[in-house]
């Protein structure tokens, strides 16, 4: 056999094991519908049984389950990410009129609701990893279904130039649930004129 043809197997076996593994790593809809289950019941876990839970004693002996919408993969979305040239320092508000700081990092752009929609992120001041960020909006369904002072997301950038947001994995901040808490309000780059149905509703006695 001529090494030409060695070489044309070798890099078909290579072609072929990288599709191979494309459609095995791929993520079936029941493993994540599974996944997200697992991690409302990690949250509600926390939420009822921490030491650091938001609740109160007496909220923790009525506490039952969280509220969320039904899970719907089609609000798992790929956005682009937009730098921003020249990042600063930005102080975010909180609900009880304090300050915090995060660093205006880039913006996460993609298609929903049948438009273009841009998320500031922001990336906390001691981030050590600089591919975590805080992701905090409010969208059409504030107030009303879910809670008025918006939800948040902890997101990863997963790609060069993009970043996975999950809209189904959306939680409440602390003072959701009691407002002895301080929380970071969502910048008003993040308020969303479409609705976002997936996630934590708002907290009910």
């Amino acid at each position: 056999m001529k090494a030409s043809q060695v070489i044309l197997i070798v890099v078909g076996l290579v072609i072929l094991a990288a599709v191979g593994y494309m459609f095995t790593a791929a993520e079936s809809p029941e493993a994540y519908l599974e996944k997200v289950e697992k991690e409302r019941e990690r949250q509600f876990k926390y939420i009822r049984f921490n030491i650091e839970s938001p609740l109160t004693e007496e909220q923790k002996r009525a506490f039952t389950k969280l509220n969320f919408y039904d899970i719907d993969p089609a609000y798992k979305i790929k956005a682009r990410i937009v730098p921003i040239e020249n990042k600063k320092v930005r102080e975010v508000p909180l609900t009880d009129g304090s300050k915090q700081r995060y660093i205006e990092h880039s913006f996460a752009e993609f298609e929903l609701g049948g438009k273009t929609n841009k998320l500031l992120l922001l990336q906390a001041m001691d981030e050590a990893d600089k591919r975590n960020f805080f992701l905090a909006f409010a969208d059409e369904t504030s107030a009303r279904e879910t809670y008025g002072g918006g939800r948040y997301l902890n997101v990863r950038q997963d790609g060069k130039n993009s970043i996975t947001i999950d809209f189904n994995l959306a939680y409440n901040p602390y003072c959701a649930y009691n407002p002895d808490y301080a929380c970071p309000i969502p910048p008003k780059e993040n308020l969303l004129d479409i609705a976002i149905p997936v996630g934590e509703k708002n907290y009910t006695k």
